[in-house]
């Protein structure tokens, strides 16, 4: 197994020489002290900032080590596990500081797979701490819209909540090979929005099978999360789209809420390239 990272300017196999990965077209990035590259090309956009700062990487992963997401990782664990073959390439999209992406190669090792774990973010700030938290996952800053891979290079994608292109993923996975992809159902933290929110919402959920995919499995995974401080509230708050789309005077309300009862309702899909 020698699945590499792919240039994202050429397409061609990555090398890495020293601490640069080069390829056969010369083109150079250089690797990061934590040991991530840096494969964003910036000038696509007119962004100066990609993605989530270390404000918002430092919420989500303080939330998540407290352990109210632990039954979802679990299932996701799970759900990667029963469909790895031997020498498994794998690519987590929108990995962030790779919570569960760490997860998720530790099970695949003790299950003798072999794997290669690759994972992408457009936030720089998120990959350094995933790379910290896990040195044998090969982790680049890069766009989930544009995967620097080869073409039917890898046997599984993972998505956990985070945006991507479809025909990208098509692209990556080989023929056979799954999509698991991660998503909130319609009730997902609407205790959260009720402490928030004059008129609470339910969320939209899209549950069309993908075209050239078939729909091989899907876990709802529901519980009700307890949250007896007013860091832990801010902190999921934080890590949602919600608290972004909101204005400051409903933003305001989460600094006052010290106890918080919710539910969080996930679902896990797993599709198979046809």
């Amino acid at each position: 197994m020698n699945v590499k990272f792919s240039c994202p300017v050429c397409g061609q196999e990555l090398e890495l020489q020293g601490k640069t990965y080069r390829c056969i077209n010369n083109h150079c990035f250089d690797k990061a002290k934590q040991g991530y590259v840096n494969l964003l090309q910036s000038q696509k956009s007119s962004k100066k900032r990609h993605g989530d700062d270390s404000l918002m990487v430092k919420a989500r992963q303080d939330f998540l080590e407290k352990g109210y997401y632990n039954n979802l990782c679990a299932e996701l664990v799970k759900a990667v596990s029963r469909n790895a073959v031997k020498d498994t390439v794998l690519i987590d999209l929108g990995c962030g500081e790779c919570w569960y992406t760490a997860q998720i190669y530790k099970k695949l090792v003790q299950d003798g797979k072999n794997p290669a774990v690759f994972g992408i973010d457009i936030s720089k700030q998120a990959i350094i701490y995933g790379a910290k938290r896990c040195r044998e996952l090969n982790l680049a800053v890069a766009s989930t819209a544009d995967i620097p891979m080869a073409d039917e290079s890898c046997d599984i994608v993972v998505c956990v909540f985070a945006p991507y292109a479809e025909s990208e993923v098509l692209r990556v996975l080989k023929r056979g090979g799954c999509f698991i992809k991660v998503f909130p159902l319609e009730n997902h933290l609407m205790g959260l929005k009720k402490a928030i929110y004059d008129r609470p919402y339910k969320n939209e959920v899209n549950e069309e099978t993908p075209e050239y995919f078939e729909k091989k499995d899907f876990v709802r995974i529901s519980n009700v999360i307890h949250l007896e401080n007013n860091e832990d509230i801010i902190n999921l708050f934080k890590m949602t789209p919600y608290y972004y789309k909101t204005g400051r005077d409903d933003q305001m309300k989460s600094q006052i809420l010290q106890s918080l009862e919710t539910e969080t309702e996930f679902g896990i899909v797993t599709y198979k390239k046809l």
